[in-house]
């Protein structure tokens, strides 16, 4: 499965130029928090592959550069695939025992679980080499994520996507909406009627028959999941049934965009054809890089709720990184994906040019986190987004997730595209899933 946080483009001159304010140390101080690859000793050694995509690929280079410095007998490949790709030969290699498998790689968080039923053995348990020690330094749902039934880590925690809305400043002028004003999504379905009458613009795209995140955070941010802890379908609630209605709104009123592929999501997104964008923050970075003369144009402001007084906070999106267990090199496997995830400069430096916003909670304190975003009219969104990890509900991971993200793909094209009503659509929903999956209900 794609998901489009893996397809940001390189951050702007903008973020790239705090670097060096933010980063000037070179691996001393708090930065060095695993910075030294698990024990520090210049003894390790070894050839490390590692499979990942796109930025991430970059920025995993770009550490590769760093801890090879300090380990000079290391040498550390990074192979940049498709997701695709990576995940096809993944299945593969683990089904066939571990032939050809690299010794570290990227697995979205959404991805993780499906691989760890699959294959329970295919993975270096993290936590009798120690990873136990850094568990406090990452966001919780984050931990989450990364640990089997049994509390162990099987991978290490990595970026995340607090959600929030980016929006056009000078369209919002245009029509006198104040983003300060839209608390909920009926304030925001309100501001976007007036968009779409006084404008030649959308209130925000959709890639509904591609990519089910809108959909997820709507449910995210109520506190519910494809799945309940006991693996049990939430379809049938009435937060998923609200989430559903709200796509049939934005759609009966013309708010949405249909956007087929990431490309054309981007394209309506610099091109002026959408007002709004609620997603995760990696997107900062796709904006300033696509778009450099839109400056002072963008801002973001945090999610509406379905309520007033309701949590507003949800994720999109997240990667680990996972070592192999087939790994004939894991001490350098190890050392560097703990040196990669734990180090405070590497991930501030994997923020600033590449948009991968940190689960480590200790940056944070980073000044990026505190300082207006020229970029983004002025405003501190990143300490905005940052600020809201601390009530993201833990996501609920399964093997089944997949076949839901098929199911709720389905079920957006049919209303949005099909005009069907909303209810009638998610039991159908909730039926369908229930047979592919064989598990029950939670109503």
């Amino acid at each position: 499965m794609k998901t489009s946080y893996w397809k940001l483009a390189v951050a702007g001159a903008a973020s790239v130029g705090l670097l060096t304010a933010c980063s000037g140390n070179s691996g001393g101080g708090s930065g060095d928090s695993g910075g030294d690859g698990g024990g520090g000793d210049g003894e390790l050694s070894g050839e490390v592959e590692v499979w990942s995509w796109n930025v991430a690929a970059s920025s995993l280079e770009q550490a590769a550069e760093q801890f090879m410095e300090e380990h000079p007998d290391v040498e550390i490949t990074v192979q940049d695939s498709s997701t695709d790709d990576v995940y096809e030969r993944l299945t593969v290699g683990l089904g066939s025992g571990g032939s050809g498998l690299p010794d570290v790689v990227s697995l979205e968080s959404s991805q993780l679980e499906n691989y760890k039923s699959q294959f329970p053995d295919g993975f270096m348990n993290l936590s009798e080499n120690g990873f136990d020690e850094h568990a406090d330094k990452f966001t919780e749902f984050k931990v989450d994520a990364a640990q089997d039934e049994n509390g162990d880590f099987v991978s290490m925690p990595w970026d995340i996507g607090p959600a929030g809305v980016f929006y056009r400043v000078d369209l919002f002028e245009e029509v006198g909406v104040n983003p300060d004003d839209i608390e909920t999504w009926d304030d925001y379905v309100a501001a976007g009627e007036k968009v779409v009458e006084e404008t030649d613009a959308f209130m925000l795209p959709v890639q509904v028959t591609s990519d089910d995140s809108p959909y997820r955070v709507f449910l995210n941010q109520q506190g519910v999941n494809y799945f309940n802890e006991d693996g049990e379908i939430q379809l049938d609630t009435d937060e998923a049934q609200a989430a559903m209605d709200l796509m049939a709104e934005m759609s009966e009123k013309e708010l949405i965009y249909n956007a087929n592929t990431w490309d054309a999501m981007v394209g309506a997104t610099v091109n002026g054809d959408v007002a709004s964008v609620p997603t995760g923050a990696w997107y900062s970075g796709t904006i300033m890089d696509q778009a450099p003369d839109m400056s002072g144009q963008w801002g973001v402001m945090e999610l509406p709720t379905f309520e007033e007084g309701t949590p507003q906070a949800a994720n999109s999106g997240g990667s680990n990184l996972a070592v192999l267990e087939s790994s004939e090199n894991q001490d350098a496997a190890y050392a560097f994906a703990e040196y990669f995830t734990t180090n405070e400069d590497v991930q501030i430096q994997a923020f600033e040019e590449y948009g991968l916003f940190p689960s480590l909670t200790s940056t944070y304190e980073d000044p990026i986190f505190e300082e207006p975003v020229e970029y983004f009219n002025n405003e501190p969104v990143y300490g905005l987004l940052a600020d809201t990890t601390e009530n993201i509900e833990p996501p609920v991971y399964n093997s089944d997730i997949p076949r839901a993200e098929d199911v709720i793909m389905d079920a957006q094209s049919s209303v949005i595209l099909e005009g069907n009503d909303p209810s009638k659509v998610m039991s159908n929903a909730v039926e369908r899933l229930a047979s592919e999956t064989g598990r029950e209900t939670s109503q």
